[in-house]
C-alpha cells in the first residue's frame, strides 16, 4: 500500500489530467456544436445531456460506495472521459455526440465524488483535502481550454486528441491509489435520517453552494464561450478567456480554508455573489475582451470558494461512515444545477439574445443566498 504522502501526488496527477480532459470538453463542445450547425438552443440541450447522465448517476454513488472502493470510480472516469473525447473525434453527428455527452457526464460524476471522498479520508482536514484536489484540478482546467483553444484553429480533431490521450493517462495514477474499503452500511436509524440529510443544518447550505458552482459551470462550459463567439472573439481568445476563469478558481480554492473559518453564512454569501454577479456581467461584456475577463475571474473566484468550502461543510457535518452519502448528495445538487441551467437558457435564448440570458441566469444564481441564509440564521 503506498504511502498518503505519495498517494496525495498519484491523486494529484490523476486529478490533473482529468482536469485537462475535461478542460478542452468545455472549449471543444459549443465550438464544435457551432461549427456542426446546431442553433444555441439545441447546443444547449446537448449539454443538458451530460447534466442528465452526470446527475442520475449522482443518485447511485452513495449506495455505489458501499459497495466498490473509491479509486475505481476515479479509474473509470479516466476511461470514461477518453471515451467522450474520441467519439466527437470521430463525428459530430447527433447520435455520437448525444453518446459522448453521455459518457462525459456519467466520468464527471464517478470523477468528482471518487476523488472528494479520497482526499477527505486522506486528509486531516476535509477542507484542506477538497481545496488541494479543486487547485489540482483548476490547474488542468486551466491548460485544457487554453491549449485545445489553439489546436482548434489547427485541427477539430486535435484538441479532442489532447483529450483522449489525458484521459487515458489519468487511469495510471489512479490505478496506484491507496485502496480504501468501501464506506460501511448504514443502520436502519441512518437509512431513514438519509431522507432528510439535506435539510440538517449546514448540509443544505452546502448543497446550494455546490449548486451555484453547478450553474456557473454549465454556463462555462456552454453558453459563455457562445456567447463570446456571438461576439466575434476567436477560439483562441476563448480559450484564454476561459482559462482565466479556471485561474481564478484556483484563487477561490486556496482562499477557501480563510473563509471557511468565518462561518458558513459568511463562505455562502461571499461566494454565490461574486459568482453570480460575475457571469450576470459577462453576457453585456462579451465583446469586450478585457473587461469580460475581469468579470469571468470575479466568477472563478466565487465558484472556487463554492466548489472548495461547500463539500468541506458536509463532510464535517455528519458521521464518518456518512461522508460518502454528503458528498454525493452536494454533487447531487450540483448534477441537477448542471442540468436545469443549459435548458432553463435553452428556453431563453429561444426568445432573447444570449448575452441578456446570461445576465438574467448570473443573478439567478445569487437566489441561494438569501434562501439558505434564512434556513441557517442561527449557524456560523
Amino acid at each position: 500500500m503506498p504511502s498518503v504522502g505519495r498517494d496525495r501526488v498519484l491523486s494529484a496527477l490523476a486529478i490533473f489530467l482529468f482536469g485537462v480532459a475535461l478542460g478542452t470538453l468545455s472549449v471543444v463542445v459549443p465550438l464544435l456544436g457551432v461549427n456542426a450547425g446546431y442553433s444555441a438552443s439545441e447546443i444547449g440541450m446537448l449539454v443538458a445531456v451530460a447534466a442528465v447522465a452526470q446527475l442520475i448517476t449522482r443518485l447511485c454513488m452513495g449506495a455505489l460506495m458501499r459497495r466498490i472502493p473509491d479509486k475505481w470510480f476515479l479509474i473509470a472516469s479516466g476511461v470514461m472521459i477518453a471515451v467522450s473525447c474520441a467519439l466527437l473525434a470521430i463525428s459530430p453527428t447527433f447520435i455520437i455526440f448525444v453518446a459522448s455527452q453521455l459518457m462525459q457526464g456519467a466520468a464527471r460524476a464517478f470523477f468528482w465524488t471518487s476523488n472528494q471522498t479520497h482526499a477527505v479520508r486522506t486528509s486531516a482536514s476535509a477542507v484542506n483535502g477538497l481545496r488541494d484536489v479543486n487547485l489540482t484540478a483548476g490547474v488542468g482546467a486551466l491548460l485544457g481550454p487554453a491549449v485545445a483553444g489553439y489546436l482548434w484553429e489547427v485541427s477539430v480533431q486535435l484538441p479532442l486528441a489532447l483529450g483522449a490521450v489525458a484521459g487515458s493517462m489519468a487511469v495510471l495514477p489512479a490505478a496506484m491509489l491507496i485502496r480504501f474499503p468501501p464506506f460501511a452500511p448504514r443502520p436502519v436509524a441512518r437509512r431513514n435520517q438519509e431522507k432528510h440529510l439535506w435539510r440538517r443544518s449546514g448540509v443544505n447550505a452546502a448543497c446550494w453552494m455546490n449548486a451555484a458552482a453547478g450553474a456557473w459551470k454549465s454556463l462555462l462550459d456552454s453558453y459563455v464561450p457562445l456567447a463570446l463567439s456571438l461576439a466575434g472573439q476567436s477560439a483562441a481568445v476563448i480559450g484564454i478567456l476561459l482559462s482565466i476563469a479556471n485561474t481564478t478558481i484556483l484563487a477561490g480554492s486556496a482562499f477557501g480554508g480563510w473563509i471557511h473559518r468565518q462561518g458558513i453564512r459568511a463562505s455562502l454569501i461571499t461566494g454565490v455573489f461574486a459568482t453570480g454577479l460575475g457571469v450576470a456581467a459577462t453576457g453585456p461584456f462579451a465583446g469586450l475582451t478585457a473587461l469580460v475577463a475581469v468579470s469571468l475571474a470575479v466568477s472563478g473566484i466565487g465558484a472556487g470558494i463554492l466548489q472548495t468550502v461547500g463539500p468541506a461543510i458536509a463532510a464535517e457535518k455528519v458521521d464518518p461512515e456518512e461522508r460518502g452519502d454528503a458528498l454525493a448528495l452536494t454533487g447531487t445538487f450540483r448534477a441537477m444545477a448542471l442540468m436545469l441551467t443549459p435548458v432553463g437558457m435553452a428556453g431563453v435564448v429561444a426568445i432573447a439574445p444570449v448575452a441578456a440570458a446570461l445576465l438574467a441566469a448570473g443573478l439567478f444564481i445569487t437566489a441561494p443566498a438569501a434562501i439558505t441564509r434564512r434556513s441557517n440564521k442561527g449557524v456560523t
